[in-house]
């Protein structure tokens, strides 16, 4: 290690990591050509093959010309994956929701909703003390 300064160790080191963090930038500029709907095939292709024949030259004009909607169609692409999630979540765990889990006896909604539903119905008069037992004891049976 005498013949290998620790100056030059870290000058590696930055080459190294500088490197890495161009390719990560390349393939999200291969990404971002391939995901554009506001270009066409031809578009693409020339993109493409400019990125790849002059990758240093390529990144920096694409970034240049095309950046501005490049983030664009990220924030886009993550609205878009956040209202998937939202309604994913709704779905499983909403009210009337097949829900897993959530023990669903009829109608897709759970035994502690259809309790609560039959107490309201022997609270407001609409069933007797034992139409009330009845109907529990089936539902929890």
């Amino acid at each position: 290690m005498d013949d290998y300064p620790l100056l030059n160790v870290f000058w590696t080191m930055l080459w190294f990591f500088l490197w890495i963090l161009w390719f990560f930038l390349l393939f999200k500029i291969i990404t971002d050509i391939f995901r554009s709907h506001d270009m066409g095939g031809w578009g693409k292709a020339g993109w493409l093959i400019f990125v790849i024949l002059l990758p240093f030259l390529g990144v920096l004009v694409y970034l240049i010309a095309r950046g501005r909607s490049m983030s664009q169609r990220d924030i886009a692409q993550a609205q878009q994956n956040e209202a998937a999630f939202k309604a994913y979540i709704r779905d499983a765990a909403g009210p009337g929701g097949e829900g897993a889990g959530t023990g669903t006896g009829g109608g897709g909604t759970s035994h502690a909703d259809q309790l609560a539903k039959l107490a309201d119905l022997k609270n407001s008069g609409a069933l007797t003390e034992e139409e009330y037992q009845k109907a529990k004891d089936k539902l929890l049976a």
